[in-house]
């Protein structure tokens, strides 16, 4: 099928370049003022944040010998030489370089980095640094404007717009641990853009862009902010995120009406303990392979994710009460102190 393409009518000028066209309607001052709004909003907020964002060359090994090349975009925290991106950025690299928008480029150390969020913390050795301010992701809404500034494709300084699409998605990461609350945009992202800020209209950081669905239209998602600045003090702190481990493998399967009738249970789900690392925590408090665990803490659990999400909040040496149901009909409220991953 041949391109459409755009035809005047013989005979008849453009309308536009009519001499005798009639001057701007209010409809249309209107438009123009609310794109000039837009447009002066966007422009603001890009000369603010810019000297904030960064974009990162890494080289890395690779597994048959030789070296590998990589990008991505990231964005300073904090003015004595602290720079955020994603981990699958910095993933492997043997070098990082981080380059300003006034043409610097300081060679960076990896502070750490966290896999099951897929962010990474980055130093480079310059103080005076112009740190992004940080937004409050949990005050985002549905349909509110959207900035992202990064380096896709290794064109630097790339300004895209779009809205907020959803809130409170799940995305898996990497590690296979669920990344919750993610935010959903319809802001173009490219290859590069991923460990660059998202930001609201007032230039304020509100997540870290990292994933897009490929062969998809505006489908883009990045990390909470409030997620990167827990993450961001535990790598600053020590190095990795600290997580409780009960030392079980699991699967999310479904209860029998008859058992969740029985024990009251809310949710259809529960999660069945297929295996006991040796000497783990769940071990040794005499939890069993088949147990069914429907609650911990208290909390109703459905599946691997919930158990996942307990635990990433669950501070490690503090005793946890596990409610399974055991082969035979019997519950059991068992007292695991979950150790640290």
């Amino acid at each position: 099928m041949k391109p459409a393409k755009l035809h005047l009518l013989a005979g008849e000028a453009d309308p536009v370049c009519r001499p005798d066209s009639p001057a701007e309607t209010p409809g249309d001052t209107d438009d123009l003022d609310l794109l000039d709004a837009y447009s002066r909003a966007v422009v603001g907020v890009v000369e603010r944040t810019a000297p904030s964002v960064v974009s990162i060359r890494v080289v890395t090994a690779k597994r048959r010998g030789g070296e590998g090349e990589g990008a991505g975009s990231g964005f300073v925290i904090a003015p004595d030489g602290f720079v955020v991106t994603n981990h699958h950025v910095i993933e492997n690299a043997r070098d990082v370089t981080v380059v300003f928008t006034d043409g610097r480029e300081l060679a960076a150390r990896v502070v750490g980095s966290d896999p099951s969020t897929d962010l990474a913390l980055l130093r480079v050795p310059e103080g005076g640094l112009v740190p992004a301010e940080i937004g409050r992701s949990e005050k985002l809404r549905v349909g509110q404007l959207v900035i992202a500034i990064g380096n896709p494709l290794g064109f630097q300084s790339t300004v895209s717009t779009g809205v907020v699409s959803a809130l409170g998605r799940n995305l898996r990461a990497r590690s296979g641990r669920l990344i919750e609350n993610v935010i959903q945009t319809d802001v173009p992202l490219n290859p590069g853009n991923s460990g660059g800020p998202l930001v609201d209209s007032r230039g304020r950081v509100v997540g870290v862009n990292t994933a897009m669905i490929r062969m998809a239209q505006g489908l883009c998602f990045a990390i909470p902010s409030a997620t990167a600045e827990w993450v961001v003090s535990e790598l600053m702190t020590r190095g990795r995120v600290h997580r409780a481990l009960l030392g079980i493998v699991a699967e999310t399967r479904p209860v029998n009406r008859r058992v969740q009738r029985g024990f009251d249970l809310a949710q259809p789900t529960a999660v069945e303990i297929m295996s006991l690392a040796d000497g783990g925590p769940a071990q040794r408090a005499g939890l069993r392979e088949r147990d069914l665990i429907v609650a911990m803490a208290g909390t109703g659990i459905s599946s691997v994710d919930d158990l996942q999400r307990l635990l990433a909040r669950w501070t490690p040496g503090t005793p946890m009460t596990v409610t399974v149901l055991r082969h035979g009909g019997h519950r059991h409220e068992i007292d695991v102190i979950p150790a640290e991953d």
